[in-house]
């Protein structure tokens, strides 16, 4: 048997050290390729997963070690280029003995000093701990209470833990009903001060002089009314973690203390002198364009600066499509048993209407159409007559921009109207419909999808996607 020599790392220490002694003590299995996708080498855990050895391992291709299910649909590999970020797939692989393991793999380009690729480095995580049988299997897709599996939505599973680590402010941007709170909170209770309160101000939800209060406190006979001290969420935040909603919202004046707290961390009750040393991490969310209101005169910059020193946004659902489906199992399952109900799923033309829908509302509108669905359904499963009809009612004066949110009046704009104000509708098959309004406003518009999408008052990116769905060319 060849002896395979021994790799070495140089230039990072005093001295070069072997790279199997390195990789070797991580516990997670971890495959270095060249660029032809043949097995450069692997660590020991990928041995213990696999049941093949380095040695019968290496010069081989990926697919015939590892034998993965992303492998035989779509190798990963295959969409990774110089400049790409990692690729994050859920698959399963068959080991020496048979066995189906579901795991994760993550893939990532190796450069050399000039930028080309050279190779690439594989890690893959047995995920059989999440699988539990009886438990819902979106859990495999999620990080705290956020769920998702798409590309947009890895990239920030993988940001959190690692934001999480440091006490550095973060600014949480993403339009309405995406799930920054939710990100917020993860981040609190994946970091060291889990211990302590996570606390929450909406800055939009007061008047600017209760709002000075909620954040500061107050002092006895500060202003009439104050008949205690108030010790002010900051205060109460202490060793903990306070998030600041809809930051875009503040009043210039409080941006100047917060501004202040932000350099100093001390706090000042109303009516008081003596400032109180604050040890608290601060996270704020937005829906807003805070640079546009730099420009206009509504946001501080140096503010920004101070905010935005660690930046998550969060992808709207219309950009989630893999997401989707995934959201509407965990929605169905988490009411049908809060309600007590026996539904088991979706009806195929109730199914194409969900997956086809633009979601304004992003996934706050996408819960609430679930929950009433499930709360008005009377059969096994979800029907097209359960949905709220104006999920079947093209807005045709509406006309939108591709990555822009649609207009507060947009019909379900992050909302369900009242229950008993939605009229009742037939059972007719969604899907034909939808296609065929598709195909008569291509004809129309002479073929030009960009008219088209005008035409039937979409952003273009709705109408690509749904041409998709329905296989029209």
């Amino acid at each position: 048997m060849t002896k395979i020599p021994i790799p070495q790392i140089t230039n990072l220490f005093g001295r070069s050290i072997q790279l199997d002694a390195m990789l070797d003590e991580i516990p997670m299995a971890i495959v270095i390729l060249d660029p032809d996708r043949r097995i450069v080498y692997m660590n020991k855990s990928v041995s213990a997963l696999t049941g093949y050895s380095l040695a019968e391992a290496r010069g081989i291709s990926c697919h015939n070690i590892i034998r993965s299910g992303a492998c035989i649909k779509s190798c990963p590999l295959a969409r990774i280029k110089k400049d790409s970020e990692p690729v994050c797939v859920q698959s399963d692989l068959i080991n020496r003995d048979h066995q189906r393991i579901p795991i994760r793999i993550t893939l990532a380009p190796l450069t050399d000093s000039d930028g080309n690729v050279t190779g690439y480095i594989e890690s893959i995580e047995d995920i059989r701990s999440f699988n539990v049988p009886g438990e819902d299997h979106s859990h495999a897709f999620q990080f705290s209470e956020m769920i998702g599996k798409s590309p947009g939505m890895t990239k920030v599973f993988q940001m959190l833990p690692l934001i999480a680590l440091n006490d550095s402010s973060v600014l949480i941007t993403g339009e309405t009903g995406t799930g920054k709170d939710l990100a917020a909170e993860a981040i609190h209770e994946a970091s060291n001060r889990a211990k302590g309160l996570f606390i929450k101000i909406n800055c939009g939800a007061l008047p600017e002089t209760l709002l000075e209060s909620e954040h500061f406190g107050h002092q006895k006979g500060a202003f009439t009314g104050a008949v205690e001290n108030k010790p002010g969420r900051f205060r109460l935040a202490h060793n903990g973690t306070l998030y600041l909603t809809e930051i875009g919202d503040l009043p210039l004046p409080l941006q100047v203390k917060l501004l202040t707290f932000l350099d100093d961390r001390v706090i000042y009750p109303l009516g008081s002198t003596k400032g109180f040393e604050v040890n608290v991490r601060v996270i704020a969310g937005t829906h807003r364009d805070l640079m546009q209101m730099v420009r206009d005169g509504r946001f501080r910059k140096d503010l920004l600066f101070r905010l935005n020193v660690v930046r998550l946004h969060l992808p709207p659902l219309r950009d989630r499509e893999d997401d989707i489906r995934l959201l509407m199992d965990h929605f169905l399952n988490t009411f049908t048993r809060n309600f007590g109900r026996k539904i088991s799923g979706f009806s195929k033309d109730a199914l194409l209407m969900l997956k086809s829908y633009p979601y304004p509302g992003n996934v706050r509108e996408l819960r609430n159409i679930i929950e009433y669905a499930v709360n008005v359904s009377q059969g096994a499963r979800i029907e097209v007559p359960d949905l709220p009809a104006y999920l079947s009612e093209p807005p045709a004066s509406v006309q939108t921009v591709p990555g822009e949110s649609p207009p507060d009046d947009y019909p379900g704009a992050g909302r369900i109207p009242e229950h008993g104000a939605l009229p009742v509708r037939t059972g007719a098959n969604w899907g034909e419909t939808e296609k065929q309004m598709i195909l008569d406003a291509l004809v129309k518009a002479g073929g030009r999808r960009s008219r088209a999408a005008e035409l039937l008052g979409w952003g273009r990116s709705t109408l690509w996607r749904k041409m998709k769905l329905h296989e029209i060319g």
